[in-house]
């Protein structure tokens, strides 16, 4: 290839890939939507030249949970927009189709969007259709038979299997659910995300759970959780991730404790993922995005080259796809561009309204999704749209079922 044939030239850049363990000032070719070269100083020109002194670039970060069924369940968002300006190029919708509405996700959701758009299948045939009222509560909708032949027939866009194991999802039906949902891994050779929550004892879905397989929510602060009363990390926690199975934060609407993250990282328990739980009840706060999640990490004492891997290359292995989150040449370019600011103080906000003050700030400032250039700006008025459009749900439903204690009330 003649040396002046980029298509695009992104200079001057601390480029992080842990894929490759690479973190130095350096620059990436593209030509064709794919990564020519990486290195420092490359030789020549390119039809567009872009200058990120300053900035850190990354493969593009991949969110593994996310409710973006917009239109169809409670819970989803239009997230395409969303995620282009954040920073996301793949997005991992965690069950919100099971396999009955699996086809409607398919053609309206993942087929129009610019965004790569993944998805766990929920083990309940009718997915979370609707919040309120928990989707294995009866439990003839559990049907690993069809949710993996659902996989099997999508296997492009189907990453796994997901459950929510909390009292209020599953009713008088504990851990069978789980096993179920594990049947459908098992058919499929494929891993199962499991909501851990108040209702079901924590000791009793581990125990069922596979190596590869995810817990989500591993901060949040209610009912059984992977810290004890005497604030130490659970032992059950410590054997499972022995085990080989995973810790995803899984932030949410009421999954994420500062208190939580900060007992479990005093004892060198640190999340393997970073997700968002993104959705229409938490899109506006306290979640907003992937990056302002990772931030909530980085002020908690995680280190930026953690925050990273634990937004690439961790959860791209997480879900099979590793060649999702590589900067390496022929790897297809998606990538993101963050401004590291720590000219704090920032406030964040957890699930609980605890604010915590902090130093740093990891801001997007450009994404690359298939070599295609996104800037936030650019953006802004799809992001608003997004934005009213989960706010006129909320309203649809007149209350946040995300904080709906077990047992329900009357």
């Amino acid at each position: 290839m003649p040396a002046d044939a980029y298509d695009l030239l992104l200079t001057g850049a601390r480029v992080m890939d842990p894929s490759q363990g690479f973190d130095e000032i350096g620059d990436i070719a593209v030509v064709d939507g794919r990564i020519a070269a990486l290195g420092r100083d490359l030789p020549g020109t390119a039809k567009e030249q872009i200058d990120l002194t300053g900035r850190l670039l990354t493969p593009g970060w991949i969110d593994i949970h996310a409710h973006v069924y917009a239109g169809a369940t409670t819970w989803g968002v239009s997230a395409d927009a969303l995620c282009l300006a954040t920073g996301v190029t793949t997005i991992v919708d965690a069950g919100s189709p099971g396999w009955a509405n699996l086809p409607g996700f398919i053609d309206y959701i993942v087929a129009p969007s610019r965004t790569r758009v993944l998805t766990f299948v929920h083990v309940s045939g009718i997915g979370l259709t609707y919040g309120p009222i928990g989707e294995c509560e009866d439990i003839r909708y559990a049907d690993p038979e069809r949710t993996a032949a659902a996989i099997e027939r999508w296997r492009d866009v189907c990453v796994g299997v997901k459950v929510r194991q909390g009292g209020h999802q599953v009713g008088a039906h504990g851990v069978e659910p789980l096993r179920r949902a594990i049947l459908a891994g098992h058919y499929t050779d494929t891993p199962v995300m499991v909501h851990i929550a108040v209702g079901v004892p924590l000791v009793d879905v581990l125990s069922e759970m596979r190596s590869g397989d995810i817990v989500t929510h591993c901060y949040q602060g209610t009912g059984d959780g992977i810290i004890g009363t005497d604030g130490d990390v659970e032992p059950v926690a410590r054997e499972a991730r022995s085990r080989g199975i995973l810790f995803d934060v899984g932030h949410g609407g009421g999954s994420f404790r500062f208190d939580v993250a900060r007992a479990a990282l005093a004892r060198d328990f640190t999340a393997d993922v970073i997700s968002t739980d993104l959705h229409a009840h938490n899109i506006d706060g306290p979640v907003y995005s992937l990056a302002e999640t990772a931030s909530k990490l980085l002020n908690l004492g995680v280190s930026l080259e953690d925050v990273v891997r634990q937004c690439t290359s961790a959860p791209a292995a997480a879900i099979g796809r590793p060649e999702l989150a590589t900067l390496a040449p022929g790897a297809v370019a998606d990538l993101a561009a963050f401004e590291v600011k720590d000219t704090g103080p920032f406030e964040f906000r957890d699930v609980a309204g605890e604010t915590l003050i902090g130093e740093c700030r990891i801001e997007p400032r450009l994404t690359l999704r298939e070599g295609t250039v996104y800037r936030p700006d650019d953006l802004r008025q799809e992001c608003e749209q997004a934005l009213d459009r989960a706010r006129q749900m909320r309203a649809f439903t007149g209350r946040d079922f995300a904080t709906l204690g077990w047992p329900p009330a009357d």
